[in-house]
């Protein structure tokens, strides 16, 4: 038996249908389609059920007729009563004993009674580190959780210098506050931000807070529960959301949970067994041996078999609602993998619970339809527990495009993922070319790559070259108008539209250059913003790709007779494009355009 020539492509809707994933009960139809001269008598499809204990059942596919020079074998796979993934082959056979066999497939099959809220995939995100955003005052850290300290001026470098422990504490504050988010929600506005996505804002030791100390607390520094009230006042006013960073797989050594250091008062799990957060964790030798996530001692890894702890995180007065109820509208969690299916469950069902519109995100950096994590399968996306993905998979995909890839690759890389997630979660994705977890985009074009082979201290030190900024720029404006014009929510991380440069963490993590910010890549994305709202398919049109192939990416987003259409040449030559109308454009070297027409095909250039 021979794999040979490729008689099926699950792209093709001439031989699956529907296309991608399928909602539970949809009998989806297969076809086999290989030459007559090829002389095939029979076909089957062999399906095994992965969230049936890897039931396998076979369908005879038999000759459906002819199809021009192709013979058509085909049948119905039905999948009621089902949800989860299904892996395929096929194989045809011929009267001679002659046999042929496809790779195995995926098909995704989702909860057919979900449904997801669109704002958020619709719209642009904003995401916030909210200490480096906008400080009003100079904080005094007397008396708050972490021993921290303050930068006395706004652009100081972040300290990344192990301390007189070795350790790298990440204590250095720059004070930047909940009410100085306010005061620029006209500038987000002016961006055409739909949603604010805010790193951690719980009091934390450390200025990331990635490490919660209390859930139930603004940390001081950020302001108060009136301060948060007023910015998501503030943000709905303007027709802004706010989503919150849910930190749920660990807490803090320094937490009022652990309280590893014994800052708070009440015992917590390090001082007593007899603590009401002692089940919150998993203790190999109490209390100086505990799991921690990585091995990160100051980030003890919560229990999520405690029945308390799931209580106090998705119960009717648990965190996820309560905040929900304070004024946000949305949730994302944090190494979304590391949280039990069951665990992403409840937090759904309690953000639904109390707000019906509030969305769910979870942080997965690969294909999220079929992530294996702790030798488990996830459930990401079959329906009940998240709304989308951070989309890794686009980052990697178009920094490599715009780095010199052929457009082909970014094709293929989308596709797999269309074809894995159901349309809500493909629609839902959070589309990004940077985030607080990887060094700055501008950065990462303009030089090339990471320069991880160089010691941390020049990397800190490391200023673009001007030829090494024009040429990011130049990169970064391609990749931002494909962002914008992709489905799902086009994500900015703060600063990049203002040109910050720098590597990993903390160079990501500098301070916003109010009054030096890039005049002209703030105004490009300005524009783009516009864009989104204002082109209604870019928020919820069918995609179509166009010309993909070389330096040349292309592709259309269509909403009943209206369609934009994304173009953008990242060669060092200039390219023509033929257009869905009766028309050509002429694309200049690392040139990008958006262009909207109708059904009578009048163009009109955006960009």
């Amino acid at each position: 038996m021979t794999q040979g020539p490729q008689y099926f492509d699950p792209a093709d809707p001439r031989c699956k249908a529907p296309y991608g994933a399928a909602p539970s009960g949809t009998r989806v139809r297969f076809t086999l389609r290989p030459p007559c001269s090829a002389g095939f008598s029979r076909g089957f499809l062999a399906a095994r059920w992965e969230f049936d204990g890897d039931r396998v059942t076979e369908l005879a596919l038999p000759w459906t007729g002819r199809d021009g020079a192709v013979d058509c074998f085909s049948g119905e796979l039905d999948t009621a009563g089902y949800v989860g993934l299904v892996w395929y082959t096929l194989r045809l056979e011929g009267i001679d004993g002659r046999s042929w066999r496809s790779p195995e497939f995926q098909l995704t099959v989702y909860d057919a009674e979900e449904r997801v809220p669109g704002w958020f995939g619709e719209g642009v995100t904003y995401q916030i580190f909210p200490d480096r955003f906008r400080r009003l005052t100079v904080p005094d850290p007397a008396g708050m959780v972490g021993g921290r300290w303050v930068h006395q001026g706004w652009e100081e470098e972040p300290e990344y210098r192990p301390d007189h422990n070795g350790e790298v504490r990440n204590r250095d504050f720059f004070g930047g506050s909940l009410a100085g988010i306010v005061e620029k929600l006209p500038y987000l506005k002016g961006l055409g931000v739909d949603t604010l996505y805010l790193c951690p804002i719980f009091e934390a030791a450390e200025n990331h807070r990635y490490g919660a100390a209390d859930y139930e607390k603004i940390d001081p520094m950020l302001g108060t529960g009136e301060d948060f009230a007023a910015l998501c006042g503030g943000a709905h006013a303007l027709g802004m959301r706010v989503m919150l960073d849910g930190v749920f797989n660990h807490t803090g050594f320094v937490s009022k949970y652990f309280n590893g250091d014994g800052f708070y008062p009440g015992p917590g799990a390090f001082q007593s067994k007899d603590s009401p957060y002692y089940d919150w964790f998993t203790f190999q030798d109490w209390p100086q041996k505990y799991t921690s996530w990585w091995g990160i001692y100051s980030l003890p890894t919560t229990r999520k078999e405690s029945g308390a702890w799931l209580e106090y995180i998705t119960g009717e007065n648990g965190i996820i609602r309560s905040w929900l109820r304070a004024g946000a509208d949305g949730w994302r969690l944090d190494v979304a993998d590391e949280l039990p299916d069951f665990v992403v469950a409840a937090i759904h069902a309690a953000a639904r619970a109390e707000k019906p519109d509030a969305v769910v995100i979870g942080e997965v950096w690969e294909d999220g339809s079929n992530k294996i994590a702790y030798d488990l399968r996830r459930r990401h996306l079959l329906g009940g527990h998240c709304d989308g993905l951070m989309n890794y998979p686009l980052r990697s995909a178009l920094l490599d495009y715009l780095l010199g890839s052929d457009a082909r690759n970014f094709r293929a890389s989308m596709e797999a993922l269309r074809q894995n997630y159901p349309g809500w979660a493909f629609s839902s994705a959070m589309n990004a070319l940077g985030t607080h977890d990887t060094p700055r985009v501008l950065t990462l074009l303009g030089v090339g790559s990471d320069k991880k082979d160089q010691p941390r201290d020049w990397r800190a030190g490391y200023r673009m070259t001007q030829a090494e900024r024009e040429r990011g720029l130049a990169r970064l404006k391609l990749g931002a108008l494909v962002l914008y014009a992709f489905p799902g929510s086009p994500t900015l991380y703060y600063g990049d539209e203002a040109g910050l440069e720098g590597f990993e963490d903390p160079f990501n993590r500098r301070t916003f250059p109010w009054g030096r910010e890039d005049a002209g890549l703030t105004a490009w994305f300005a524009a783009l913003g516009r864009a989104r709202k204002e082109l209604e398919p870019l928020r919820r049109g069918e995609l179509e790709w166009l010309r993909c192939e070389g330096r040349v990416l292309s592709f259309a987003r269509r909403l009943g007779e209206k369609t934009v259409v994304a173009a953008v040449n990242a060669g060092e030559k200039p390219a023509r494009l033929d257009l869905p109308w009766d028309g050509r454009v002429a694309l200049g070297a690392m040139e990008g355009r958006l262009l909207r027409f109708g059904p009578y095909g009048d163009c009109l250039t955006i960009l």
